[in-house]
Formats: C-alpha cells, structure tokens, sequence
C-alpha cells in the first residue's frame, strides 16, 4: 500500500466576523497519493476554496485554521527541521500546522503550488507575464539551498535591501536572473504558449483568457511541486480551452510526477481527471470514494442531486435536468444546528436526520463513504419529515 504524500485530518477552518462565526471549513479528512488526482466537488459556497487556502496556508483574517493536521510526506524536510521542531515529525511526515509560518511559506512553489480561479485578477497588469513567472522561478532559486531540477541552474545568495537599491542604480544586479528570465520562456513553450520569446515580454491583458490559464499553470511550476492545487482551472473557459487545459495538467502529472488535488464544481471535469473524489457540501465532505463508486452507485442524496443535474445528451431528446431544490446553507454557526445540513433540500429527510450522523460504509466498501443514514439503514416512509416542516421550525430542529 502506497503511503499518502498528503494526509490531512480533521481540518477545521472559522472566519471571525461582525455577523458571528462562519463554519466554513469542519472537520475535513483528504488523503492525496503520489502522482494521483483527486478532486473536491461540490456547489458554490460548500468550502472547496477555502479547504484549498487551507492547505496552502493562504486563508486570510478574519479567518483562521482553529484544528486538524497536515501532514506532509517528505523524508528530506522531515530530517531538515526534525531537530528544531520535533513535535511536528513523525517518521517522514511533518505536520505543516505544527511548523512555523515561515516553514509553511518556504514550501510554497518547491512543494506546494496552486492555479486560482481567475488568472486575470491573480497576475499583476502592470508587469509583463514573463517577468512574474521569472520571479516565480527566482524565488524558488533562492528559498533552498539544494534547489529541485527546474530551478537547479544556478544558486544564488539571499537577496539583501542592499542589493535592491544597487539594482536601482545597476539594472544588471535586479532580483531575477537572466536564467531565471530563459527558464521562463522554457516554462511558457512547455505549456504550449506559441511564440513563448515573444510573448515573455507581453502584460496580462494582451493574453488571451485560455493562453493565462496556460501562464498561470506554468508560474505554478516553477519550482516543480509535490502537490498542485487547481481552484477551478477552467473557470470561464469555453470547452474547447476547457479540454486544452485539461490536457495540459495531465501531460504535466505525467512528467512531472506531481498529485493534483482539482477543485471543482464541474462533475464532467471529475469524470475525465480523478481517481478518487470527495462531494463536499456545509464545510463537510459527505461521501468519498473512486469515480466510479460516486458515479455509478451514489450514496449520498445530494450527490445524487449533483448527478442528476447533468445534461443528459445521450439519451434521444435528452431529459430535463433536475436541478436540487432550495440554497446552499448560511455557514453561520448560529444557524447551522446540529442536524444534517441537507436535510431541508433532501427528497428523503426523515425525523433521525435531525441528529447529524457520521461517516458510514457505502456499497460494502470502506473506500466509499458517506454521512447519510439512508447508508445504513435506508428510507422509512413512517419516519419522513411533513412537507414543510423546516419553514415551519425556523430552518432548525
């Protein structure tokens, strides 16, 4: 049995507004395996994004990591800081919540890296895309002193205030390097950029929104991750640069070896690139297991809402799509209760649903689970909910 490059549990993420508490991120468990895809699919508001900064490290104030570990497999890190934080070592796995934020951020880019939602708003307009995919490569350069492969050309010496204001006076002693700028290019030209010596010295907006994605992936690689995380990367592309792109991660993994944790709300997208795939909805994963377990045998009700509000193009005049009644839930921890969060949207609620149940065997497989009494004990007409009953309760128990 391969063991886990990531392996995270209980991962509990709060932001600490005005309004009160938001629970956006409770009680996550996520294995990601060496060189697998695994994806995170729910609707908009159900936590994907913020389980992904999470993990990176990312999540801003008023948010806050308040549990859960991170464990990271990686021998050689493991023995780096085993001395100086030896609560966070365990064999060759490190606790990355347990290390300081500087060690986080050092792994961010050689270990870690991450293509957001919308390249647009993630490149700098005032700089060309060459010279901040070289500052990528750079940074990288210079965060180790044994750098990994693609940034192993030359190894520089930290860059001092000093050497800022010389580079005001001498632009040949700036930040980036002239083979940090060809490693750049080279970047571009592996992600099928054409003309990429031409277009290195081109803004963000002269891109095409297909041909940033493209950038944005190879600013992502810059140092060669263990693990990339895909927000979303085909977001507002059309689906002839949707499959393109696609395509480019899966070239990629297969060179590079990398795991690719892809979040996503597009099921078509689950099918086509993952092995294994968790369906997250309130800040909790309610069912896990292979693709082919959560396509073909769905367990839990709102996955099965998910499935059913595909197209179908396959059968003659197709059929309507059936589209899950009601809204994601507020996260407000003063009206999220303690029952099942799909209860009030689920066709099939029934009285014991007002207690939350816990993570149950699917299918007789214990790689395919989900949080649903109708797992274990199936649908009783006696016990369903009345029709109407949680605008009649105020939304609650």
């Amino acid at each position: 049995m391969v063991d886990p490059i990531l392996d995270i549990e209980g991962l509990t993420t709060r932001f600490f507004t005005g309004e009160g508490q938001i629970n956006a991120v409770s009680d996550v468990d996520l294995t990601i395996n060496p060189g697998e895809t695994v994806g995170v699919v729910g609707e908009s508001g159900s936590g994907k994004s913020v389980t992904a900064l999470s993990i990176m490290d990312l999540v801003e104030d008023p948010g806050k990591i308040t549990a859960g570990t991170v464990r990271y497999r990686n021998p050689e890190f493991a023995a780096s800081i085993a001395e100086r934080h030896p609560d966070a070592v365990d064999g060759d796995y490190v606790d990355l919540l347990a290390v300081p934020k500087h060690v986080r951020r050092s792994l961010r880019g050689t270990s870690f890296s991450m293509i957001f939602q919308d390249p647009e708003s993630s490149f700098n307009p005032s700089i060309t895309v060459g010279e901040q995919i070289a500052e990528a490569v750079e940074v990288q350069r210079r965060a180790t002193t044994r750098p990994r492969s693609v940034s192993a050309r030359s190894t520089r010496p930290e860059y001092r205030f000093s050497d800022f204001l010389l580079s005001t006076v001498f632009p040949s002693r700036g930040y980036v390097s002239e083979s940090s700028k060809q490693e750049a290019i080279s970047l571009l030209e592996q992600v099928g950029i054409p003309d990429p010596e031409e277009r290195v010295g081109q803004y963000p907006h002269e891109f095409s929104g297909g041909m940033l994605q493209r950038a944005m992936v190879a600013q992502a690689l810059a140092g060669e991750p263990d693990v990339l995380i895909a927000d979303e990367p085909t977001t507002a592309l059309d689906v002839t640069i949707q499959a393109q792109v696609l395509e480019l991660l899966n070239d990629l993994q297969a060179e590079f070896g990398m795991s690719i944790l892809l979040i996503t709300h597009d099921l078509g997208v689950v099918a086509r690139m993952c092995e294994r795939v968790g369906v997250m909805y309130a800040g909790k994963i309610v069912e896990r297991g292979t693709v082919s377990d959560i396509f073909d045998t769905p367990a839990h009700p709102y996955t099965e809402g998910l499935i059913g509000s595909i197209p179908d193009i396959d059968t003659p005049g197709g059929n309507r799509l059936q589209p899950i009644a009601g809204n994601v839930p507020s996260l407000l921890d003063s009206e999220m209760g303690t029952r099942c969060a799909f209860a009030d949207r689920c066709p099939k609620a029934m009285q014991r649903c007002l207690d939350e149940p816990s993570e149950l065997d699917a299918s007789g497989s214990q790689s395919h689970t989900a949080q649903c009494y109708l797992v274990s004990d199936g649908y009783a007409e006696e016990e369903a909910l009345p029709a109407g009953y949680f605008e009649s309760s105020g939304g609650d128990s």
